[in-house]
């Protein structure tokens, strides 16, 4: 069934990108709801690091970019599809996904996963941990000796531990601090798992033109340094 699907995926056609007064239009995915990397402001607009990340990556590649928001669980179909033409959604590579689609090369290290837990003496091991559906958390956690739970948003994983249904909840350490922080009831383990390769755009696999222009605007952006104070100024690992 795995071949099939991914045979499927490869093999579905795209509808290119939009065009608007003559230009073509890069639409750019987003899940709009994994801060600091992204989130919807309180305009109703795509905000966070990655906005801030790929409207640079836009101008440098001198493209004309807009913004489009999708749940996560089906973010690589409808890229696949062809409802946008790439995902910008802090999305981990890993050699699954890249069977389907396309990666960039990394803008980010890989950001520790860290536990977000109501109590200290929460079981990691042999308890139950909530992941987000489709992340490398999630994997993880299914590996391990522990019982997976798994939830569509990021949000639901959080109430998961705070209404008891789950001991604690597996996920970036940089989406899970601010929480912590915030929250008097929930606190960070010590423990963290380094999991995954570091995060990428996804592409189409038939995009290669485009991924070219995406993969030497990161590069510019790394060689001069404005990567780096992007991810110094959200918090969203370490620099490169």
């Amino acid at each position: 069934m795995k071949n099939l699907i991914l045979t499927s995926a490869a093999l579905a056609v795209t509808a290119g990108m939009a065009i608007a007064d003559g230009h073509a239009v890069v639409r750019m995915g987003t899940e709009g709801a994994y801060p600091p990397y992204n989130f919807i402001n309180d305009a109703g607009e795509v905000d966070g690091f990655e906005r801030e990340l790929g409207d640079e990556l836009c101008l440098r590649a001198e493209l004309t970019c807009e913004w489009v928001t999708n749940e996560w669980d089906s973010i690589i179909p409808n890229l696949v599809s062809g409802n946008y033409d790439t995902i910008i959604a802090g999305m981990s590579i890993t050699d699954e996904r890249d069977e389907v689609i396309d990666f960039t090369q990394n803008y980010t290290q890989p950001d520790p996963s860290s536990y977000l837990v109501a109590s200290a003496d929460a079981d990691i091991t042999g308890g139950v941990i909530a992941a987000q559906t489709g992340t490398i958390q999630a994997s993880f956690v299914a590996a391990s000796g522990a019982t997976l739970v798994e939830f569509a948003t990021p949000e639901e994983t959080v109430s998961a531990v705070k209404n008891g249904e789950a001991d604690a909840v597996l996920a970036d350490n940089a989406y899970l601090a601010p929480i912590a922080d915030e929250d008097g009831d929930l606190q960070l383990l010590d423990q963290k798992e380094l999991i995954g390769g570091g995060v990428g755009m996804g592409l189409r696999e038939s995009d290669s033109e485009l991924k070219g222009k995406f993969d030497a605007a990161i590069q510019s952006m790394k060689n001069d340094g404005t990567l780096n104070a992007l991810i110094a100024k959200w918090e969203v690992g370490e620099q490169f």
